[in-house]
């Protein structure tokens, strides 16, 4: 048997902070009271007042493995995540070659049990022509099925009406989508052609604009209504977007939404500064734009936080605007970003960890994670609110070696992070172990 006691802790979980003692046992939370007396076989942490947080829930990254491994692989950027706070995360299927089969998303769960030192699943990628692989989908082992609806590469992109009708009509597990509109985005491209004009990256929210996003992500909405599918609608950015869901708590909704935090950080004002570094799709867009975003976090608008990780090479980022990949590094400073808005009073640390891992659990319908519970797995990670953590590209874990946050220094710091009872990272580079799950959902 193997103990551990966190004392002292100010434990964050269900809406409220409070003094408490926590007992691990193996890989489960065992005991949770205002006093724990500690045992010769303990190892004691001493929290020292330092928040306790569940483990943060990424339900949107890519990590990029396989075929695409010389920007990131699940062994480099789940270490990564570990730094960050994150403990599990669901990775996208847009690698190479892409992740459209059942066999195919099996190969990728293989590579996350050997690899990846976050607990992991994986979403099957929809085409318009694998409507009978999505049919296999296990729900109780597969996070869902991801489908872009008007921005993909290769074989991804599904537009065709039918195959979409067939697709959430016929999917078992949870859908989620990336909603931009292709032709509304093909008119806002030819607009600048009619002109001679050569798009910059100041353009890159002019041409993926609300009107982009509204048309595709409100087609997304009617699409499950009339099919009555589970639906989630992945990083939204937009002001207009936001009338597509429903205020109050995620449980019951049919249609829940997210926002990724790039998106509650930077606006277009920073396209001056930061040029390709933040192209990304969706485009970060107004200042307005994210404002409103974060008071829909506070409504129930938006129901979960993520981070859409996506990595490229530094180099990558350094060409012409139109050449450039869409895509930023994210997940070691995911948390603290969040965090950061606490500190400036835009949202509460109770919040954040309804947004990120109590309502994560929720949506996925995950089995014994997001909540620091007796009898749940032991995934938490330990948070100094008033430490500091510089962001530096020379200092990240990433394999692409830089950061969108470069020469920003946040107002709080993760000293530790356990993933299933195991202490994964003790705040150094001296402790990085692997102890992770194929998570498993309850439906």
């Amino acid at each position: 048997m193997k103990h551990t006691l966190i004392k002292n802790a100010r434990m964050v979980n269900e809406g409220s902070i409070r003094h408490a003692d926590i007992q691990i046992t193996n890989e489960y939370i065992s005991l949770i009271a205002d006093d724990i007396s500690a045992r010769p076989t303990d190892e004691v942490v001493d929290a020292k007042g330092a928040w306790v947080l569940p483990g943060m829930i990424d339900d949107q990254v890519h990590f990029r493995e396989p075929g695409l491994t010389h920007k990131g692989n699940i062994a480099s950027e789940s270490r990564a995540a570990v730094a960050g706070g994150i403990t599990s995360y669901m990775e996208m299927p847009n690698v190479n070659p892409a992740t459209t089969s059942i066999e195919a998303l099996e190969k990728k769960f293989a590579i996350g049990q050997e690899k990846s030192f976050a607990n992991y699943s994986f979403y099957l990628g929809a085409t318009e022509h694998n409507l009978e692989e999505i049919k296999k989908i296990d729900p109780s082992q597969v996070c869902g099925l991801k489908v872009f609806m008007g921005a993909s590469t290769g074989n991804l992109l599904v537009e065709e009406p039918q195959a979409l009708e067939a697709i959430f009509k016929h999917c078992p597990s949870l859908i989620v989508t990336h909603c931009e509109s292709g032709p509304v985005m093909e008119q806002n491209a030819q607009r600048y052609k009619d002109k001679g004009v050569t798009p910059t990256i100041f353009d890159h929210p002019i041409l993926r604009d609300d009107k982009a996003c509204y048309a595709s992500s409100s087609y997304a909405v009617d699409l499950a209504k009339r099919n009555g599918t589970q639906l989630h609608v992945l990083h939204i950015t937009t002001a207009k977007e936001l009338s597509l869901f429903e205020k109050g708590p995620i449980e019951g909704k049919q249609i829940t939404a997210e926002a990724c935090v790039h998106h509650l950080w930077f606006s277009q004002e920073d396209y001056q500064e930061k040029g390709n570094l933040i192209k990304c799709n969706p485009a970060i867009k107004s200042a307005d734009d994210r404002a409103a975003l974060i008071e829909a976090l506070k409504t129930g608008q938006i129901d979960i936080i993520a981070t859409d990780h996506a990595p490229h090479t530094f180099a990558e980022k350094q060409v012409d605007y139109n050449q450039a990949p869409a895509g930023l590094p994210l997940v070691e400073h995911a948390l603290i970003s969040l965090i950061d808005h606490v500190h400036a009073g835009r949202m509460t640390i109770e919040q954040v960890v309804q947004k990120v891992c109590h309502n994560p659990a929720i949506r996925y319908q995950i089995d014994k994670r997001g909540y620091i519970k007796e009898g749940y797995f032991a995934d938490l990670v330990l948070v100094d609110p008033e430490g500091l953590t510089a962001a530096n590209h020379s200092s990240v874990r990433y394999l692409c070696q830089w950061t969108p946050f470069d020469g920003h220094t946040f107002k709080s710091k993760v000293l530790s992070t356990w993933v299933n009872g195991s202490l994964v990272y003790d705040g150094q580079d001296t402790h990085f172990t692997q102890s992770a799950k194929r998570l498993a959902f309850l439906r």
